[in-house]
């Protein structure tokens, strides 16, 4: 019995060591701003929240894309919003078990716990009954927010008000806690891609040359649901639920009007999404506007500049394809072979990338 307890007390010092360590960082990261603040004259980093809205805003700027853009080549850009509902069923599981026994669990540890079982969930439907994943999505969507609405309704009053924070994000919810919590789905999220990047991207292109290759691909299409689902709580923090799956989607299609190739397109949906959450950050905090909505619109913004962008970019290859044409004309006429090293050139880095 000793031993028990010793190996319990020893387990929870080992954890708390870890939080201990990100919460110093966390509060590094808040002095520096509010340096900056004072040096700059900036008013609004004079508040501690703001710091943590930052650090969690540049954090999701990052995962969410590197998630999406994987997401939106599959074509499975919704599944965000399936997580994002089943998510919402997580918060409701925490408010009322906290309201009922007085547990004192933080709603975004439940929102984990059950959005990596609906993503396990969406496979699973999709494995076993030979449905589209679109169907499997709109069931456990369906299912999640249901079973919130009915937590919600068991206990209405408190429980109803407090779930605001959650359908719509707010910057001043955003403790300490919480940014540590954030930093360490970030940083799962981003070791995970970057140990099994090449896998994920052979799954994502041709599954059936995967399966060839020996690549379990009913394993790495869990492994990137459940990542999706760690992103989308992520982001709940400031986006809200029903707005979270936009980080998702959005900065992604901007960057594929501009980038010519995967790993291109990867990073300017990273660029693009913290445009988006730093104005949209900004803009919330001096307008009293919605955290998640304000930075929604900004990407959308950014998303008609990046089509209007590409579409200029398109117009003038299209201006320039007539004199390529004539300058490989003539080298035909006198003898000589057009160069085809373009083609070549993207399927060697196809292979090299697989």
């Amino acid at each position: 019995m000793i031993a028990a307890v010793a190996a319990a007390a020893a387990s929870v010092l080992l954890l708390s060591a870890p939080f201990d360590l990100l919460s110093r960082l966390v509060g590094l990261w808040s002095d520096g701003l509010g340096w900056v603040g004072e040096q700059l004259g900036i008013a609004m980093l004079d508040y501690v929240f703001m710091h943590h809205a930052f650090l969690v805003g540049t954090l999701i700027a990052v995962m969410a894309p590197l998630i999406g853009t994987f997401l939106v080549h599959r074509q499975l850009a919704l599944i965000g919003d399936a997580l994002a509902h089943t998510a919402f069923a997580g918060v409701a599981v925490g408010l009322f078990v906290n309201s009922v026994l007085g547990a004192g669990i933080s709603p975004y540890v439940t929102a984990v716990v059950v959005a990596v079982i609906a993503a396990l969930a969406i496979e699973l439907i999709a494995e076993t009954t030979d449905a589209y994943n679109d169907v499997s999505m709109a069931i456990v969507l369906s299912t999640g927010f249901a079973l919130g609405a009915v937590l919600i309704s068991l206990n209405t009053g408190g429980l109803a008000v407090g779930i605001n924070q959650y359908l719509f994000g707010n910057l001043s919810t955003v403790s300490r806690e919480n940014a540590v919590l954030l930093v360490v789905l970030f940083a799962i999220v981003a070791l995970v891609v970057t140990v099994t990047y090449k896998q994920l991207l052979y799954v994502t292109f041709d599954e059936t040359a995967a399966r060839v290759a020996g690549i379990n691909v009913p394993w790495y299409n869990r492994l990137m649901t459940t990542l999706t689902a760690l992103v989308v709580v992520g982001a709940m923090q400031i986006m809200g639920v029903i707005l979270v799956a936009a980080m998702l989607v959005v900065p992604v299609a901007a960057a594929a009007q501009l980038a010519r190739g995967f790993r291109e397109a990867l990073l300017a949906s990273v660029v693009l999404a913290q445009i988006a959450v730093v104005a949209g950050i900004t803009l919330s905090f001096n307008y009293n506007t919605t955290a998640g909505g304000t930075i929604v619109l900004v990407a959308v913004g950014v998303y008609i500049v990046a089509v209007l962008a590409g579409k200029v970019q398109s117009r003038r290859a299209g201006d320039d394809l007539p004199e390529r044409e004539g300058a490989e004309g003539g080298a035909a006429e006198r003898g000589a072979e057009p160069s085809s090293g373009g083609a070549g050139d993207d399927v060697a880095g196809a292979e090299s990338a697989d």
